[in-house]
């Protein structure tokens, strides 16, 4: 019925339009037909073209994207990073299933690399210096692409070069409370701390060790985490399943902070000023170095010292000790300290993106982004080249109908093949930057697929909330894999939860951190954003993520086999992200959902005010502003809705359903606030902001209240009652934007 009536409305207007402008210049005839745009104009999204889409989605052309994409191992910067982005610009610069356009983006971005000639090592040497023990430099191959000389030795990107030698201590997680734990035991001063991967970020790990004295770290990843306790590759571990085998290393990018590390806030072009290296922050400032649980195996078991709790241990057939600190009396490796040697270097390299454009042709200057990075740390098969395999094949399907004439979107489509990604989202980081004012006045949402498959049980996404509905009306268009029911139903399955307003629906996520591309358009620019896949069933593994996870078995051999056989996940994932896309780029109102946008907000109210008001009423600080914030925001979204609903619409213009749509285009803008979080770089949104709370409500207050409620200061409670207000006029200012009247009733007591 609302777009009946909107498109009643379009029309009606339209034509009452083009017959005044034909009246005004006198140049109207008989038989006059009505300009070609006029029909454009009021065209609603086309679901013969959506099936049609779906249709021809095609998984062996997913397959064969993967095969080529994977053929080499593709670091960002490298020779095989630059194949891929000659595979990106060769297909969206084709004749017959091209984009309308399609060129490179380069920046100049600083990188952090192990030095081939003079590899990383990590020993145990005893009290003469004589190596007792050396930790494997590279994975153990068992197939030929594994063997490839460019496959990059683990290493922890931003670690500093040095050398450090100490006793061995356990420090679990590398969490604050872990370290402050350990060091009731253990004197950590001249200490090498062994930590697993899990509960803190990477580069934290170090961070926090360091004003303990600690002058070295290593991290694992436990086979507890990961592989649900397997350990063998002689039967359990790949080349015989999924599981990581035992000399299988995480790399990663050991930074906090999201983008080109040397140029904050700015694009990294080859002329931008850069500030000094030695004034970058978030790095780890002592020598980090990731193994393999088989090495790891061998140094926990033999520490000495009292036994760590039972929430420290781990998948070993051993007590986790803290270490004495050292190995233990009986131990070959008593009395020997283990020894750090890290020959990282930090280079500034051309790095690029890849882009692609399809203009709009009613609104082209209302862009639907749709992002995956291209860069890997070795073959990367899943992550990141399931997603850009997928992305391969939507811009196929669309750019075949671009270029044969039967569509052309509404709004314009960006596709980003972002580079440098693994080395801190730099490629969409950079971008955003460069193109701060178009991006945050002309985008509609941004699209994330990154990783388009980890295993092939069920959809998961996250998003704004104002995203759920487009993606639940997609998922129910799509056939699950290996199933007669919907990807939606599938989906309800696996996990869920009950809406006040919708029932019970499948349980979205929120994005919250800064996981992948979606951080700089979501946290940053306040841009609309979701990011999608398909997934496996958590409650048949303990596995916190697929277990080739950013080492060198990460191959087509491995998707292929364990992770998407077929490729018909893949195929799902692309169907439904695409079934998105073309929804949000074709629809007369645009699929955003402000309802749901409160329905989060009362939800995170409801658990604030269980978690805080009592507290802070004693400390004098009234919640009631927040209360009637959500509320006024509620109104606002009702009164929206019965405008979109209204028949009063019959007598709008045209305009009025681009003032609709601008409404629901901006909203998560005005949830922006730069000053609300000084300690987290290219964080600004008031709602969806990370936090160390581990709370589901507001981060900036969760946080404020944490850190008040730890040091019981009076600054420190001071800082809760700014974030309630920040929080309060964030929310009441967004309410103002859905409304025609820059005006919000003001509480009082």
């Amino acid at each position: 019925m609302i777009k009946q009536v909107i498109i009643g409305v379009v029309c009606g207007a339209a034509v009452l339009t083009v017959g005044i402008l034909i009246g005004h210049f006198g140049i109207a005839k008989s038989g006059t037909s009505a300009p070609s745009w006029l029909e454009d104009v009021a065209k609603d999204v086309d679901e013969s073209l959506i099936e049609k889409f779906m249709s021809e989605v095609d998984n062996i052309q997913i397959q064969e994207n993967l095969r080529s994409l994977t053929k080499v191992p593709h670091m960002a910067t490298t020779a095989g990073d630059e194949e891929t982005v000659q595979i990106m610009l060769k297909r969206w610069q084709d004749p017959e299933t091209g984009l309308d356009k399609a060129w490179r983006e380069e920046y100049w971005v600083y990188l952090s690399f192990p030095d081939k000639n003079n590899p990383n090592t990590v020993t145990v040497v005893s009290p003469n210096d004589t190596v007792l023990h050396t930790i494997r430099e590279k994975e153990k191959p068992y197939t030929p692409d594994q063997s490839d000389p460019e496959v990059v030795q683990p290493y922890a990107a931003y670690s500093p070069a040095g050398h450090a030698k100490g006793k061995l201590v356990y420090a679990n997680q590398g969490k604050p409370s872990d370290y402050s734990e350990l060091n009731k035991t253990v004197d950590l001063r001249g200490t090498i701390a062994i930590t697993k991967y899990g509960g803190a970020g990477r580069s934290a790990k170090a961070i926090n060790a360091a004003p303990y004295g600690v002058v070295g770290v290593l991290v694992y990843t436990d086979p507890l985490d990961i592989n649900d306790g397997l350990m063998s590759d002689a039967n359990e571990t790949y080349p015989h399943s999924w599981y990581m085998p035992p000399s299988g290393v995480e790399r990663g990018s050991y930074n906090t902070d999201f983008g080109d590390l040397l140029t904050p806030h700015l694009a990294a072009k080859e002329e931008t000023y850069r500030i000094s290296a030695t004034d970058i922050t978030g790095i780890p400032p002592i020598p980090t170095q990731p193994i393999g649980f088989e090495d790891a195996y061998r140094l926990i078991c033999e520490l000495g010292g009292e036994p760590a709790p039972d929430a420290w241990q781990g998948g070993f057939n051993c007590t986790y000790n803290f270490g004495g600190p050292g190995f233990k009396l009986t131990s070959s490796f008593n009395n020997s300290d283990v020894k750090l040697d890290i020959y990282n270097y930090e280079e500034v390299k051309p790095s690029s993106n890849v882009m692609g454009f399809i203009r709009g042709s009613v609104e082209p200057d209302r862009y639907v982004i749709y992002g995956n990075h291209r860069d890997s740390w070795v073959h990367g098969a899943i992550d990141p080249s399931s997603g850009t395999s997928v992305m391969l094949e939507i811009t196929r399907v669309l750019g075949k109908m671009v270029k044969q004439g039967t569509w052309r979107p509404r709004r314009s489509i960006i596709f980003g093949s972002w580079g440098a990604e693994e080395f801190g989202l730099i490629g969409s980081a950079e971008y955003t930057e460069q193109y701060f004012a178009a991006l945050s006045e002309r985008s509609v949402a941004y699209i994330n697929v990154d990783i388009a498959v980890f295993a092939n049980a069920t959809l998961g996404a996250s998003g704004m909330p104002s995203v759920q509905n487009v993606i639940f009306k997609a998922a129910k268009q799509v056939k699950a894999p290996g199933h007669e029911k919907s990807v939606y139903d599938n989906w309800l399955q696996y996990t869920n939860k009950t809406s006040p307003t919708h029932g019970l629906i499948p349980r979205m996520g929120y994005l919250t951190g800064a996981g992948s591309d979606y951080a700089p358009f979501s946290h940053y620019l306040g841009i609309t954003s979701m990011d999608m896949s398909y997934t496996y069933d958590k409650t048949k593994t303990n596995a916190r993520i697929y277990p080739a996870y950013h080492t060198a078995y990460d191959t087509f051999d491995y998707a292929s086999k364990y992770i998407d056989p077929g490729f018909v996940s893949h195929q799902a994932v692309a169907r439904t992200a695409g079934n998105v896309l073309i929804r949000l780029a074709d629809s007369l109102i645009l699929p955003l959902n402000c309802a749901d946008y409160a329905e989060s907000l009362e939800e995170y109210l409801s658990t604030a005010l269980n978690l805080y008001e009592q507290k802070l009423k004693t400390m004098n600080i009234s919640m009631e502003p927040l209360k009637h914030a959500v509320t006024s925001f509620r109104a606002a979204v009702s009164n929206l809705e019965k405008v979109i609903q209204s028949p009063d619409l019959a007598n709008e213009t045209p305009l009025k359903v681009r003032w609709i749509n601008d409404q629901l285009m901006l909203l998560d803008r005005a949830f922006l606030d730069p000053l609300a979080f000084p300690d987290k770089y290219g964080f600004r949104h008031v709602i969806w902001a990370s936090s160390s709370a581990g709370k589901q409500t507001f981060p900036g207050l969760a946080d404020a209240y944490a850190n008040a409620e730890s040091s019981g200061q009076a600054s420190d409670w001071d800082k809760v009652h700014y974030h309630l207000s920040v929080l309060s006029q964030a929310i009441l200012g967004a309410a103002s934007t859905l409304t025609d009247e820059m005006q919000t009733q003001t509480w009082r007591k």
